[in-house]
């Protein structure tokens, strides 16, 4: 029996960049030594060297398509870890202290214009900044689709550090309400259980993320434009059930409180929000906005906030909102 040549990186590469992700997952498996390599080199035995590789792992997956040489594919998968390293180190030297203002109790939802809404299945995934690679590439759905397999907790916090805006440990710790170690420990565990999903599902059928992604953008901005009119659909009311419950620095102690009181409070305050950025899965939601405050405001909301909504059979469960550090 003759022996068959292992395919070169050449061939995995323009494999992959034509969608076919189980030569992804190899292309990765080949080249894991390396590039862990490269995080030790630069950060040391311990944590932050894993973290480093595993999130050069998570920005291969998203921008496969730009690589324009597919032979020197090892080179690049380098020094995306040796970009991620010395980001870490930089953050390290410059961390700011969060601003106190940021904490403070604000009530805030409004804004935008009121496209025509249409009904949408089980839910929606958005895909941010580099993220756009993805959204022209057959390897967002099998990303996706593997997130949707992560405990809810983990999702959450792979879906903020790598999909958001809300990126720093000390950030996403704020926006969950858990300690910081809590995130660097689910984020390890998120990424781990993700690369084994994503070996086991490569030869599987997907769904289309890039349509359910759409739905959600159509989704929040209704939302947004019922909220400044005073007045939401009847499509959008059913999403918001009775049992719907606001979580979190919004909420009143020792209360349950329903969201569209909130909405409705911040039109009468005269601040309008608008949509800048959508992530979600069919179970857990972000939606990221920026926030106009009337003139003369004497206790303005910080200029950005998200909601982070979780959901079951797409109706919203708690929505949670929080002040990102600008």
């Amino acid at each position: 029996m003759t022996a068959v040549d292992p395919p070169t990186d050449e061939e995995l590469t323009r494999r992959a960049q034509a969608g076919e992700t189980a030569a992804l997952g190899l292309l990765l498996a080949r080249h894991q030594a390396p590039m862990r390599a490269v995080a030790l080199s630069l950060l040391g035995y311990g944590p932050d060297a894993e973290d480093a590789v595993q999130d050069a792992a998570l920005t291969a997956l998203r921008r496969i398509g730009d690589v324009r040489d597919p032979a020197a594919v090892g080179a690049w998968l380098r020094a995306i870890v040796r970009n991620s390293c010395r980001m870490r180190l930089r953050a390290d030297r410059d961390t700011p202290a969060r601003p106190e203002s940021l904490d403070r109790l604000h009530t805030c939802h409004d804004g935008l214009s009121y496209p025509p809404y249409r009904p949408y299945p089980p839910y929606p995934t958005q895909l941010m900044h580099p993220e756009r690679v993805v959204d022209q590439h057959a390897m967002r759905d099998w990303i996706w689709d593997a997130l949707e397999q992560l405990p809810e907790p983990l999702r959450l916090v792979l879906m903020l550090r790598h999909f958001s805006g809300i990126t720093s440990y000390r950030e996403i710790a704020h926006a969950c309400e858990i300690p910081v170690g809590t995130v660097r420990s689910r984020l390890n565990q998120a990424r781990a259980k993700l690369a084994k999903v994503l070996l086991t599902t490569a030869t599987h059928v997907h769904d289309d993320a890039a349509r359910l992604t759409e739905d959600s953008r159509q989704e929040a901005e209704v939302t947004l434009e019922g909220a400044r009119r005073g007045r939401q659909p009847r499509e959008i009311l059913e999403l918001w059930p009775a049992e719907t419950e606001l979580v979190g620095v919004l909420s009143t102690p020792g209360e349950r409180c329903h969201p569209i009181p909130a909405m409705r409070r911040n039109r009468e305050k005269g601040v309008t929000q608008h949509l800048r950025h959508v992530v979600a899965s069919r179970t857990v939601t972000i939606w990221e906005m920026d926030v106009t405050n009337p003139a003369g405001s004497t206790d303005p909301c910080p200029p950005t906030l998200a909601w982070l909504m979780f959901r079951r059979n797409r109706r919203v469960r708690t929505l949670r909102v929080v002040f990102p550090e600008p």
